[in-house]
């Protein structure tokens, strides 16, 4: 087991690391920029090294900064989280070139997966069901791009090769406004991810959004934990995801599961990794792979019993996994709901001091953040401050624990999300299950309807 890691990332995953790290018994070093001098995980690090000023580029991006970091501190093994430089390969291949163990797939595998052009004729390959499209990126000539589109059927939906977090994708619905879409992507795809290739799929009408979590070893074991639930989304961003699904019947999970199991044995993948599918009709849809932990790793933690993060690292270092698929149980029902610091409906970003924080309690609650009374949000990264996690015997047991929880939570000083959730938590549609991938947008129209109308 390693001695020493560094942590590569912030806020709560960066805390989240840093416990595994304590059970393990290893030391942690923290990287921090100069905004996050005062998080909670640099005041409890048993070292810390700052990499830069607050912008992410000059410092949680700046890879000689955070690997002369391990250089000084002796550390032997580099966790990157989620976000930031967490599915860089180059990041990765430095990382191992400069003597250090990357916590996460190699390089070869995060290019493979990357790529979505690449990852889905892997998957095609490897027997999961992708949605029908391209065979790979989209050739220049207009008459072939309008054929494609054609013989796929509309609508379409044009995505960047490289993209990622719900950018870099058009929805097209007629053949005349085909070929401005599709060089209008590949632009923003150029600017955004450096590559501008894009490649076109099907668009599902009405889709929920299905994942699958994975976890392998280098000896080429590999299980799956069942599937979560994150169809709850704005603008591509999750907003609450549960597991598992309602509504799905056991048999089309375990079938879709040892696809995604067979799969990374195939392409020899080590470390957690997430498929994500798109969910229709009785049918699953390959749409990517995330080769890092997720945001929305807790739910499966706390109905499996399986701590992802701790074993990330045992596999980083060389261990096997300690369970089987046969081993492997699944208890009750999670929840997760994403707090933000932001206007709850109208989504702006609130920075601040947090004058108070009071995180809910009792029986199967977690609250995962870095938040505490006088913490200052900084206004340099993403808006998220924490996660409130449930678990109960039934769905509906886990819904009323996080109705209660969320009426717990106090942040003063600053705007979140927590009265959206409150709200969402009582709706009918949500307390049914199996809402699809646009009912929250349409539930947030809605309610700015009424909420003009008075």
């Amino acid at each position: 087991m390693f001695k020493k890691i560094l942590v590569a990332n912030r806020g709560e995953i960066a805390l989240r690391i840093q416990r595994a790290c304590r059970e393990l018994g290893i030391r942690a070093v923290m990287v921090y920029s100069e905004a996050d001098r005062d998080a909670k995980y640099v005041k409890l690090a048993d070292e810390a090294v700052c990499i830069g000023p607050a912008p992410a580029a000059l410092s949680y991006l700046n890879m000689p900064a955070i690997i002369s970091a391990a250089e000084v501190t002796d550390a032997e093994a580099i966790h990157p989280g989620y976000g930031f430089l967490s599915e860089n390969a180059d990041f990765a291949e430095r990382v191992e070139k400069s003597g250090f163990q990357f916590i996460g797939p190699t390089a070869d595998s995060i290019r493979l997966m990357g790529d979505k052009v690449s990852a889905k004729q892997a998957m095609i390959r490897a027997g999961v069901p992708c949605v029908p499209g391209s065979d790979g990126a989209l050739p220049d000539d207009p008459a072939e791009i309008r054929r494609i589109a054609k013989s796929i059927g509309y609508p379409v939906i044009i995505k960047a090769a490289g993209g990622g977090g719900g950018r870099g994708m058009r929805v097209v619905h007629t053949e005349a406004a085909l070929v401005n879409a599709v060089q209008m992507t590949k632009a923003e795809a150029g600017a955004a991810f450096g590559n501008p290739a894009v490649y076109m799929e099907k668009f599902l009408q009405n889709p929920r959004h299905i994942e699958i979590q994975i976890l392998a070893d280098k000896y080429k074991n590999a299980v799956y934990l069942g599937e979560r639930d994150c169809s709850m989304q704005r603008r591509h961003q999750k907003v609450i995801e549960e597991a598992p699904a309602p509504d799905i019947p056991r048999r089309l999970i375990e079938r879709i599961g040892e696809r995604c199991v067979a799969a990374v044995k195939k392409i020899g993948y080590r470390g957690a990794g997430t498929f994500e599918f798109l969910y229709e009709n009785g049918e699953f849809y390959f749409i990517e792979m995330n080769t890092r932990v997720q945001v929305e790793h807790p739910v499966t933690e706390l109905i499996t019993g399986i701590d992802i993060v701790r074993t990330q690292i045992m596999v980083a270092a060389g261990a096997k996994l300690p369970f089987t698929q046969r081993q492997i149980q699944f208890r009750g029902h999670a929840i997760e709901c994403r707090i933000n610091a932001e206007d709850p409906y109208r989504f702006m970003p609130s920075p601040g001091r947090v004058t108070m924080w009071h995180a809910p309690g009792g029986p199967g609650v977690r609250v995962d953040s870095h938040v505490y009374t006088n913490y200052f949000v900084p206004p340099n990264y993403d808006s998220m401050i924490g996660k409130i996690i449930v678990h109960g015997d039934t769905r509906e047991q886990a819904i009323a624990r996080m109705q209660t929880a969320l009426l717990e939570t106090v942040v003063e000083g600053i705007q979140t999300n927590v009265p959206m959730h409150r709200e969402l938590l009582v709706d009918a549609r949500f307390m049914a299950g199996g809402t699809n991938i646009h009912y929250l947008e349409e539930w947030l129209e809605q309610r700015s309807g009424i909420r003009q109308a008075r």
